[in-house]
């Protein structure tokens, strides 16, 4: 991060970062070089992450987001989901609701594609109506942005999402003061 800002200061800086096995150390030397964004994917429900994601446990990212966010509160956090590998509707919200009991700021949600046949099967195809409907309830439930159609992925217009985050973090300064 330090490196990117001294060479182009201007430059916004999202980190993507694994759940580092749960290793406290980690977290802290990426939060301690201040990116503008921390991006965590939970990628699934809590149900489906055993078979989604090998080696990542649900409870364990729900524990990186909240101490991320413990340690640095004005640094937005930010999830993603891929949808479509057998989830029900009512887990896609408690998803939801878990991201945001550990603060987290920013969600974005798209359609699960298989990348080949030895991957996952595709459960279900979202319609754009349903990925609106989504969106909806990601705002209602406090998330300063959400992107949610179906070929969203987490990088989908992240330079809207920084400014979203900004926003969202001049508004929490003013009221508290």
């Amino acid at each position: 991060v330090a490196a990117i800002r001294k060479r182009l200061p201007l430059c916004s800086v999202e980190v993507l970062i694994p759940d580092f096995l749960g290793e406290r150390n980690s977290l802290e030397i990426v939060m301690n070089s201040n990116p503008d964004i921390l991006n965590h994917n939970i990628e699934t429900v809590e149900r489906m992450s055993d078979r989604v994601r090998a080696k990542a446990k649900y409870r364990r990212s729900m524990e990186l987001l909240r101490r991320a966010k413990e340690m640095k509160p004005d640094i937005p956090t930010k999830s993603s989901i891929m949808l479509g590998v057998g989830e029900e509707w009512d887990e896609i919200l408690q998803a939801m609701d878990d991201l945001r009991a550990v603060n987290c700021d920013i969600l974005t949600l798209g359609q699960y594609l298989q990348p080949s046949p030895k991957h996952l099967n595709v459960e279900k195809y979202y319609p754009p109506e349903e990925f609106a409907l989504l969106k909806e309830e990601g705002l209602k439930r406090g998330f300063s942005h959400v992107e949610s159609a179906p070929l969203v992925r987490s990088s989908y217009r992240a330079h809207e999402q920084v400014k979203s985050a900004a926003q969202a973090r001049e508004e929490r300064t003013v009221s508290s003061s």
